[in-house]
């Protein structure tokens, strides 16, 4: 008996696959995209295409769909089930992608959605390379129940596992509230996009039937709220445009993952740059403060500073630079906000990113003007000890290359904490302004003669003689702890030269599985 089965033509089963890839390119369909564009948004695709070098996304599992079947979801399915998966190049550098579609199902998340992401993410940490989540979702689907709840745990062990093996990026676009949220906090950084972005655990609705409190979206978990604020997103940008361009721009700052060095950057800024500014940049009097960044970008290639949280525990400053065409990190205090010292804040801002310096090999500059920790009964009962500690931690752990610039003030228990030669520093200079001691002459002072504080002019030559005493570099430099007090101007040549040395260092901590940091 003769077969009668009609076989389709190879151009047949061509067309068929170019009519359904074109199906799930659409998304949710010609109105929800212009319904998407009208909110302010680009599409998921959209935002991929920006984001990646042009004509290097290649996209996985884009005809997947959900199994539901409850609550007529039985026959409604979109291929791709509301977010796109992939991988594509950044100025020439493998990544992986995924980036919530809002057109399908309110990007919202069942069980075949999260298996594209967790599916994604094994691959990223299988190639050694960053993963960038795009995140603009309603939150866990519905109608599957339990089964999307899951898919949110799926989800976060690979961020857990991934976590110091590859650089980890979101970018809120959109919605995340609920257990989504707890994806993009467990990543490296977080963006969010001013007017259009927001993340809580618990909505407006819920919190005023719990706490009878009445906030706006904007106000719960808005880009302004969580950049200064809470400290969950690393900074923000006006629209999809401006955060997917400046993404692109921090991307080349990380290095793949945690076994590879980023190769030099080409620059024409020499190295034996002279910067006569820095020479006046500390003030006379000094109480008086200046602006710690002017340093940083003064020193940088080109004066490029890709800064963090630059609106969050502003007493603290932390990002990235170059210098000689390599990645490296700042931590610098403050002096124009509250006097640069340290407090709770600044204490968890800066140690988390010493610790992803550390983790991916990239050298910390530090640069110090500190007077102390902040005092009070809010910082102590907010528990300033034990923060503070995660900074000196984080600081003794790490083994990637440190050197460290006094600039003015490193006063008591912050000097230690600052990257000192005591906590390994590699390489501690200090400008001849530099101030090194237990802390300010005048505290000092009424403290060594408190039977004389009446004598005015007793305790003002005994301030003057602690002051020439105390008040300089050279006591700490006699001892050992600043390898050398450099003139200002030349601060860029010899840090250079500094971290030049150190591309070989190789130090390592005692074997453990890991370190309990006070968390």
């Amino acid at each position: 008996m003769k077969d009668k089965t009609i076989r389709k033509t190879n151009k047949q089963i061509i067309e068929e696959l170019q009519a359904r890839r074109e199906l799930a390119r659409s998304g949710g369909g010609v109105e929800r995209v212009k319904k998407q564009h009208n909110a302010g948004k680009l599409t998921a695709r959209e935002r991929i295409s920006l984001l990646l070098d042009e004509g290097t996304f290649e996209e996985t599992d884009m005809f997947v769909i959900h199994k539901i079947r409850e609550f007529g979801m039985d026959g409604k399915t979109i291929p791709g089930d509301g977010v796109v998966t992939g991988s594509g190049k950044i100025f020439g550098r493998l990544v992986y992608v995924y980036a919530q579609d809002f057109t399908v199902f309110g990007g919202s998340l069942s069980s075949a959605h999260a298996s594209k992401i967790v599916k994604i993410m094994k691959l990223a940490i299988q190639n050694q390379a960053p993963l960038i989540g795009m995140n603009d979702s309603g939150g866990a689907r519905i109608q599957e129940g339990v089964e999307s709840l899951g898919g949110y745990a799926d989800v976060f062990l690979q961020n857990a596992l991934a976590s110091g093996v590859i650089p980890q990026i979101s970018l809120v676009m959109g919605p995340c509230a609920g257990g989504a949220v707890y994806s993009p906090a467990m990543t490296d950084f977080t963006f969010m996009i001013k007017g259009t972005s927001y993340m809580f655990v618990t909505g407006p609705d819920v919190v005023k039937t719990v706490t009878s409190e009445e906030v706006t979206f904007e106000e719960l978990g808005g880009a302004d709220t969580h950049t200064t604020k809470s400290s969950v997103a690393d900074g923000s940008f006006v629209n999809d445009l401006e955060g997917l361009k400046e993404v692109r721009r921090f991307f080349t700052f990380l290095p793949s993952n945690n076994n590879e060095k980023l190769d030099p950057r080409k620059t024409d800024d020499s190295i034996k740059r002279i910067s006569p500014s820095l020479d006046t940049l500390i003030p006379q009097n000094p109480n008086t403060p200046y602006d710690i960044k002017e340093l940083i970008e003064t020193i940088a290639d080109e004066n490029d500073f890709f800064e963090l949280q630059k609106e969050y525990a502003k007493n603290i400053v932390i990002g990235f630079i170059r210098l000689d065409g390599l990645t490296v990190g700042v931590v610098a205090n403050q002096p124009l906000v509250l006097a640069g010292c340290l407090d709770i804040d600044s204490s968890r801002k800066a140690a988390r990113f010493v610790r992803f310096c550390d983790a991916f090999n990239i050298p910390i500059f530090t640069l110090v003007d500190v007077p102390g920790f902040m005092p009070g009964t809010t910082q102590e009962y907010g528990g300033i000890i034990k923060h503070g500690a995660k900074l000196l931690f984080a600081y003794a752990e790490a083994t990637t290359p440190k050197v460290t610039l006094i600039t003015r003030k490193a006063y008591g228990g912050a000097y230690d904490v600052m990257s000192s030669k005591h906590l390994r520093g590699d390489a501690n200079y200090a400008w001849p302004t530099a101030e090194i001691a237990v802390m300010g002459a005048k505290g000092a002072v009424e403290i060594l003669n408190r039977s004389d504080l009446n004598d005015k002019e007793l305790i003002e030559t005994k301030t003057k003689e602690y002051e020439d005493r105390f008040a300089n570099p050279f006591i700490a430099a006699e001892r050992g702890f600043i390898d050398d007090i450099i003139i200002p101007n030349n601060t860029r040549f010899r840090v250079i030269q500094a971290f030049s040395k150190l591309k070989t260092k190789n130090q390592k901590n005692p074997k453990k599985k890991f370190g309990n940091i006070p968390l």
